[in-house]
């Protein structure tokens, strides 16, 4: 039953820099009202954040390869092994993605794919060296990816990712957490990585100077216990990472949450809504504060919720996408070069700042109008490749190579 008074007592308690037990989210979670979770949630952004500014990022999302043996089934962007629809980016496309991107001032690729039976360390390293010869931040390879290529090349995590820094790789995304419980992931991806090894992938990448991000998939198969079970799980990270280092410069740089678009298997599953997401993000605020930053997930929610975020806990607005295909292909197709970022920032009642992967600020230069988007990429700049450029069917040996 809600208690009006402990609601109150939590929410003072979150905002003055105590840390929430699980019992306590929970309790929030499942009672507070959702415009005192908004209000509780910006004030400490504000406290972490006090000038009035909303960061973001030009950078791309470079699908190097589709093909994937994770079978998600919540996943509409991946093909099999041996399927027809598999591809794998040749350098060719590769190197004209990586310089699309430079001359629309994106700061850092992101790249991911899916989990390959075959490909081992060297040929992802091959990867990763290739796209850094052109000298921009590479925030690559989820934990699915990573953990993948260390079961591939009979190496460790730790070995892996360290031979992949040394090829260039800068920073690891957060994607593949969905929710960190084994009772979610079973429910939807019970091939891809456990709990136990997305988060050592975290801890390894940490342990060796990586920075990293952090994310929650919600609104499919969890229950509101595995969400709070999620954040305990990444506070404790970040606190092993910050002790570790001795430094709160240090773990993960952010974190993301969006939410779950029906597809597949899950496909009469009912959509939640914008409620749940800023729920979850005001409650993300509260509960990870020892995580700096926290984006806004216009990609999946539109820039109006996005937007809207802002005021329940987030202080930055994420990528601007120069491509995007992963959560197109589940049919959402929401879409902002850095202008109408800046303008939908600024329309919130903040200053927009361009940055880079470590929240460092950069100079705006705008140069991803959709007239230049037109003149450098062309008329659909967003497609995976172009026929030329990709592989038609991608057997398990195929290489990426030319």
């Amino acid at each position: 039953m809600s208690d009006p008074a402990r609601t109150e007592d939590l929410l003072a308690k979150a905002i003055d820099g105590g840390r929430l037990t699980p019992d306590e989210g929970l309790y929030l979670h499942d009672e507070a009202d959702l415009l005192s979770l908004g209000a509780a949630a910006h004030e400490v952004r504000m406290r972490l954040h006090p000038e009035r500014v909303v960061t973001y990022i030009v950078d791309r999302n470079v699908n190097y390869s589709n093909v994937c043996d994770s079978y998600c089934n919540f996943c509409s962007f991946y093909a099999a092994p041996g399927s027809k629809n598999g591809y794998v980016l040749s350098r060719a496309a590769l190197r004209k993605k990586i310089l699309e991107t430079k001359a629309l001032g994106g700061e850092q690729i992101l790249m991911q794919g899916g989990t390959h039976p075959e490909w081992d360390v060297e040929w992802y390293a091959d990867l990763i060296a290739y796209c850094k010869s052109f000298d921009i931040h590479v925030h690559a390879l989820s934990s699915p990816e990573i953990h993948k290529i260390a079961q591939v090349s009979g190496i460790s995590v730790r070995d892996t990712i360290a031979r992949l820094h040394e090829a260039g790789l800068d920073s690891i995304p957060g994607g593949g957490a969905e929710v960190l419980t084994d009772y979610a992931r079973d429910a939807i991806s019970p091939l891809k990585c456990t709990t136990d090894q997305w988060l050592e992938v975290h801890r390894e990448a940490h342990a060796l100077g990586l920075r990293t991000t952090a994310t929650m998939m919600l609104g499919h198969r969890e229950r509101p216990i595995d969400r709070i079970q999620h954040l305990e799980f990444l506070r404790q990270t970040q606190d092993l990472a910050h002790e570790n280092a001795g430094s709160t410069d240090a773990g993960f740089t952010a974190y993301i949450s969006w939410l779950f678009q029906p597809t597949h298997v899950l496909k009469a599953d009912e959509p939640k809504g914008g409620a749940e997401y800023l729920r979850t993000v005001a409650l993300s605020r509260l509960y990870l504060q020892n995580v700096a930053n926290m984006q806004s997930s216009w990609v999946t929610m539109g820039p109006k919720i996005g937007q809207m975020a802002l005021w329940f806990g987030c202080n930055d607005m994420g990528s601007t996408m120069i491509e995007e295909n992963v959560v197109s292909s589940a049919g959402v197709a929401y879409r902002m070069l850095s202008p109408e970022i800046c303008s939908v920032i600024e329309a919130a009642g903040f200053r927009a700042q361009q940055r880079n992967f470590f929240y460092e600020p950069v100079d705006a230069r705008f140069l991803d109008t959709p007239e230049r988007m037109r003149e450098v990429c062309g008329e659909n700049p967003r497609n995976l490749a172009l026929p030329a450029e990709a592989f038609d069917q991608v057997p398990a040996t195929v290489s990426g190579r030319e």
